[in-house]
């Protein structure tokens, strides 16, 4: 006759308890996914400081050239001397996945100038501090989370076969199957409530809502799910627990460490990609040969693109703000097959990284999660496209000032257009997420049918 499921589930989480490895394993890990979601509300938070900082700084500049420009200037001096703030807030699930959010600015002032030497001049970073990465729920689930599982599952065969009590566990009436599913479903139990209970009170302080905490902890039960069904597999195999746990630990660093690592290595190399710098250097060089050519020429370049400007009167003077600012834009388009070329390689690299990670649980959940959380390239890449469609904007409006020669006034400060931030939406992309639905099905079924063959 069958034990009552709920008084067995109570005497292996009695059992569990009983050992301090595994309570303390339980505790730490707890204490560990706390501190990485304090961590990353704590980043956020900064994050969102350090806008509202920006923000006022901003107004009081404004203010500044609204001051000094108060009695009527010519538009070409106002467009040079006006910044214009555009942001890009974080998410609010940015605080489990920070992603790109480290490396890449959240915050950029643009000018009426060319636009890629002003998007691509900030891309330049310290690698030495980009290289750690952030404490946050993602890195916890990926590299650590899997070392507590090891911790819960590296003797359970073994422990029992040392302690001399798996004879006489096979020679009960009703085998050793329902045994293992207990103990593996239990310890997988603890494990998830411990790595997701602080991300539950994490979401409700971001305020990100039900629906994103349903899909990240949807990713993480598939992740626990493969490394549980690849513990059980190499548990029902091992010789020792001391055995056990080296192979696990050796699987842990091949396979979140060695081989990620080479991946993105042959990644590289196989889609190269210039530096964002590279890019603002040669839309600069542009404009500074700009300087050499003949007015005419100058022009032409910007009316191939711009013919609704070609029958305005021609600068005759040595300088007049249209031909300089026609000079910047011509400048852009000139480097924009470059650009083009550099956003493609980029996007190249993001779709192979997510083709590996069809194979590689480890990878494919950091696209996930950074997807979710709206902090990958992708995001990035759409925050640069709004700053493009600002910049574009502006031009529309100081044009008609620069070559029809009219006159800028108080009140054309308060048609300027302005830049509206847009908080990113994240998504959980279903291709990445079924092929991790796949490994976590095949490691889970792979192991548990080792563990029914355990003698």
């Amino acid at each position: 006759m069958k034990k009552p499921l709920l008084p067995a589930l109570l005497l292996e989480l009695r059992l569990v308890l009983h050992s301090r490895l595994a309570t303390g394993a339980v505790v730490l890990l707890l204490l560990l996914s706390a501190l990485s979601v304090w961590s990353g509300l704590q980043a956020v938070a900064a994050q969102r400081a350090a806008l509202e900082r920006v923000a006022a700084s901003h107004q009081a500049d404004l203010a500044s050239v609204v001051k000094k420009y108060a009695d009527g200037a010519d538009a070409g001096s106002v467009a040079y001397a006006t910044p214009h703030l555009t942001t890009n807030p974080p998410a609010p699930l940015a605080f489990a996945a920070f992603g790109q959010r480290d490396v890449q600015p959240f915050s950029l002032r643009v000018r009426l100038l060319g636009l890629h030497s002003q998007l691509y001049e900030s891309e330049t970073i310290n690698p030495e501090l980009a290289m750690a990465g952030r404490f946050d729920f993602a890195f916890l689930l990926v590299y650590l989370a899997p070392l507590f599982v090891i911790a819960l599952m590296h003797d359970l065969v073994t422990g029992e076969r040392e302690a001399g009590r798996l004879r006489l566990l096979s020679s009960l009436p009703t085998g050793t199957g329902g045994i293992w599913r207990r103990r593996v479903g239990l310890r997988f139990a603890l494990v998830w409530l411990a790595a997701l209970l602080p991300l539950a009170a994490g979401v409700g302080i971001a305020g990100a809502g039900a629906a994103a905490l349903g899909q990240v902890a949807l990713v993480a039960t598939l992740y626990l799910a493969f490394w549980f069904g690849l513990a059980a597999w190499v548990a029902g195999r091992a010789r020792s627990s001391a055995g056990s746990a080296a192979i696990l630990l050796a699987c842990l660093v091949g396979l979140t460490m060695i081989v990620p690592t080479a991946v993105d290595a042959a990644i590289a190399r196989a889609v190269p990609v210039s530096k964002g710098v590279e890019l603002a250097l040669a839309q600069r060089q542009e404009v500074h040969n700009g300087w050499d050519l003949p007015k005419p020429l100058a022009f032409e370049k910007f009316f191939r693109n711009h013919p609704e400007w070609k029958d305005t009167p021609p600068v005759t003077g040595r300088f007049h703000w249209k031909w300089y600012y026609a000079m910047h834009q011509a400048g852009d388009e000139a480097v924009a097959p470059q650009v083009a070329q550099y956003r493609a390689s980029m996007g190249a690299r993001e779709d192979w990284t997510a083709r590996a990670g069809l194979l590689l649980a480890s990878v494919n959940v950091q696209v996930l999660l950074h997807r979710l959380a709206a902090t990958d390239l992708q995001a990035q890449l759409a925050y640069q496209e709004r700053i493009g469609g600002f910049h574009t904007q502006l031009r529309r409006f100081f044009y008609p000032y620069f070559f029809n020669e009219q006159p800028f006034g108080r009140a054309d400060f308060a048609r300027m257009p302005a830049y509206e931030a847009v908080t990113p939406e994240g998504s959980l992309p279903a291709g990445p997420l079924a092929a991790l639905a796949l490994l976590a099905l095949l490691a889970g079924v792979l192991g548990m049918r080792r563990l029914n063959r355990v003698s």
